[in-house]
């Protein structure tokens, strides 16, 4: 009953747009279309056996988008068109673009050298050939895995990276090997020694990695995490209580098809098979003037660099978003599991190889959250007190990269703050090792038989400002002390210290690493609009302190794959084709030359970026050296980064949320909001006492 309910709000707060909005993800219908004209125009590579390896929406062209933002009656909408990967034989890669509305292939070309991102199609394909294939078969024998027993050996279909053995013509992917003893066995428990290599244009084996040192399968019992086994092992906790999250007048959003309008934020709530969520045209109404605050936020691009230098472990740095798209790896969310309280959900269309639509239900959650205190003050004086408790706005989804989890929360606060949260759960990876291994470091014995490599986890988020309009600027801010030593005239005490601003002028001036010792912030800044007050520029500030340095050296595979995480901030001229930081094509690129941002900023390194249209590309993250407590299924690890308004407003935004508990020396305590005060009795009735000493 209470889902039904839910399912006829979400109904009533979803308006109905005849038209998609021109951000809006393709729908299944659009996704069939763009299909079909391209098989129209390219008989021969559809005879030729063509498969379609993305059709995503090929966003408009920010100024012609601005322009119909702005002004829509004057301004003519942009086109729906589609952005098309496909491959075709021989592993060859087209890329195109497809009007939709014209129904015509607008670009379409053969891209030589690369390799586009591996679906979970071709993921789902290695494990069973794996099974069949006598080498794999001779390999399971040689280290104590009878032929009889194929069926409980499993593997993780990753990209092969780079391997100069097999350069990049070829598509390929590397098989991690597992074994089950019992199919609802944590597999992750038994790794094996030996690595296949997939050939995914012929669907064979084509080579195995094996070491000089072998590493027979584990006779370890057991390490599971499933109900089951945890009910057999002593069962569950018996002292919680259960929570209940119920909003019984209905949530405080509104959705007028994806754009979303929420305690003066407005954004328009995208998705993509690479990137995931996409939020664009953020704006804030502040008094009644909506202004605009960024353009387009998303999470572009990560990579997972694993630390054991023993071949072929330098293969193991995915990039999971470039390699096989958050998107297409998202999870279908499930009331009371992965989201609690008042949901709305969107979901998500996608191609698959034989170029139909399918649909991921319920890929994004949408739910507001109690977020504590929003702002307090008492008055020792006289105790009067006001209290006001915040709330927020939380966008998420979840996708799945073979053994981890990531979480993504997109968070909006009263206050003008957004919020991304990220939290790392599931499963480490892992690699066999004998009875008393030495790791040498570069991993830990989690389980008997077990070894978790060291890793990181880099994300990179591109940031397009808009605040208060385009014309943005960067500045590096550290917090520094002020110059005069200890008796001088000018720091008698030696007390002062000061906010220290370097702005960044060029893209090749531009790339910035974190300074702990300092508490750096990066403020993106319209310096032709003052504060009243502060007289300083209307700005939003960057506050991220999770940013790890990238630990693989200079020079080596992963630094020249992964060039965006050489620094924490990296800031370009806006380019309506710069999307990626680590390129368009990732999977089994060499990194010679680098692509994506170190080849942008390379092409121009004295391309203007001050007072101008800029992107701002910030790697952030952590390290992770395992640990028992990690393993057989990993504790959820948060990370968060904030976009904070300074000297953006007036006063403080969000005084005008109705308070908990306000009370006024003149007025005494206790009374209604229209004269100084409110009480939300609620915490007191829980504890029943309705005259209870707190206040809230």
């Amino acid at each position: 009953m209470a889902v039904e309910r839910l399912k006829s709000f979400a109904s009533q707060i979803t308006g109905t747009t005849p038209t998609p909005y021109p951000f809006d993800p393709l729908s299944e219908q659009e996704i069939e279309k763009a299909v079909a004209i391209v098989r129209k125009e390219k008989t021969d590579l559809v005879r030729n056996g063509l498969s379609f390896n993305a059709v995503t929406l090929w966003e408009p062209p920010k100024a012609e988008m601005m322009a119909w933002v702005q002004n829509p009656t004057r301004h003519t909408r942009p086109s729906r068109r589609a952005d098309i990967v496909a491959i075709g034989r021989g592993s060859k890669v087209y890329d195109g673009v497809v009007d939709l509305a014209e129904e015509k292939v607008i670009t379409w070309q053969e891209t030589p050298g690369v390799q586009p991102l591996i679906s979970m199609q071709d993921l789902q394909l290695v494990e069973g050939i794996a099974r069949k294939d006598p080498k794999v078969i001779e390999q399971c024998g040689l280290i104590g895995i009878p032929p009889e027993d194929m069926h409980k050996v499993y593997c993780d279909p990753w990209t092969i990276g780079y391997d100069e053995r097999f350069g990049s013509s070829i598509r390929l992917q590397q098989a991690l090997m597992y074994y089950r003893p019992d199919m609802d066995d944590c597999q992750y428990a038994y790794p094996l020694d030996f690595c296949p290599i997939f050939n995914a244009d012929t669907h064979e084996i084509i080579h195995i990695d094996v070491p000089e040192v072998r590493r027979p399968l584990s006779k370890a019992p057991p390490n599971n995490y499933d109900a089951i086994s945890i009910q057999k092992e002593g069962g569950f906790r018996k002292d919680l209580k259960p929570i209940n999250i119920t909003q019984p007048e209905g949530v405080s959003f509104t959705l007028d098809g994806r754009v979303i309008s929420w305690q003066n934020w407005k954004v328009h709530v995208g998705f993509n098979y690479r990137e995931g969520i996409v939020l664009s045209n953020i704006t804030f109404n502040d008094k009644g003037t909506e202004r605009p605050v960024f353009w387009r936020i998303s999470l572009a691009e990560m990579v997972v660099p694993y630390g054991n230098p023993e071949h072929p472990h330098q293969r193991k740095h995915a990039f999971d978003l470039g390699e096989y798209g958050g998107g297409y790896m998202t999870n279908s969310l499930s009331l009371g599991c992965d989201c609690k309280g008042a949901i709305h959900y969107m979901d998500a269309a996608f191609v698959n190889r034989a170029g139909e639509s399918q649909t991921i239900k319920n890929a994004i959650c949408i739910h507001e959250e109690d977020a504590g205190i929003l702002f307090k003050h008492s008055d020792f004086r006289d105790d009067t007190t006001t209290v006001t408790r915040a709330r927020k706005l939380v966008i998420s989804h979840i996708f799945t990269a073979a053994n981890y989890e990531y979480c993504v929360y997109w968070i909006f606060h009263q206050d003008g703050t957004i919020q991304l949260e990220i939290k790392l759960t599931g499963i480490l990876n892992t690699y066999a090792m004998n009875p008393g291994e030495d790791t040498h470091g570069w991993g830990t014995e989690v389980y008997p038989g077990v070894n978790a490599h060291n890793h990181q986890h880099l994300f990179c988020l591109r940031l397009d400002p808009n605040i208060d309009g385009p014309q943005n600027t960067i500045f590096e801010v550290d917090a520094v002390r002020g110059p005069g030593e200890v008796g001088s005239a000018e720091n008698k005490y030696g007390n002062a210290f000061r906010a220290a601003k370097r702005k960044l002028a060029t893209q090749g001036e531009s790339m910035c690493d974190y300074d702990g010792s300092s508490s750096r912030t990066w403020e993106m800044s319209n310096t032709n609009k003052l504060n009243p007050y502060s007289h300083k520029p209307v700005s939003y500030k960057l506050v991220s302190r999770e940013i790890p340095t990238l630990l693989p050296r200079e020079g080596g595979l992963v630094w020249k794959r992964a060039g965006f995480a050489r620094h924490a901030v990296h800031v370009t001229q806006y380019d309506d084709t710069q999307i990626h930081p680590a390129g368009r094509h990732v999977p089994q690129s060499s990194g010679e030359p680098s692509q994506g941002l170190p080849a942008w900023i390379a092409a121009n390194p004295g391309a203007n970026i001050d007072n101008t249209d800029i992107v701002l590309w910030h790697t952030f993250g952590i390290t992770h050296f395992p640990a028992p407590e990690d393993f057989p299924v990993m504790p959820a690890e948060p990370m968060t980064l904030l976009l904070r308004p300074r000297n953006f407003f007036s006063r403080n935004p969000c005084l005008d949320v109705p308070p908990s508990y306000s009370s006024v020396p003149s007025k005494g305590k206790n009374v209604n909001v229209a004269s100084g005060g409110i009480v939300d009795q609620i915490s007191r009735l829980a504890f029943g006492d309705k005259e209870g000493s707190c206040k809230c």
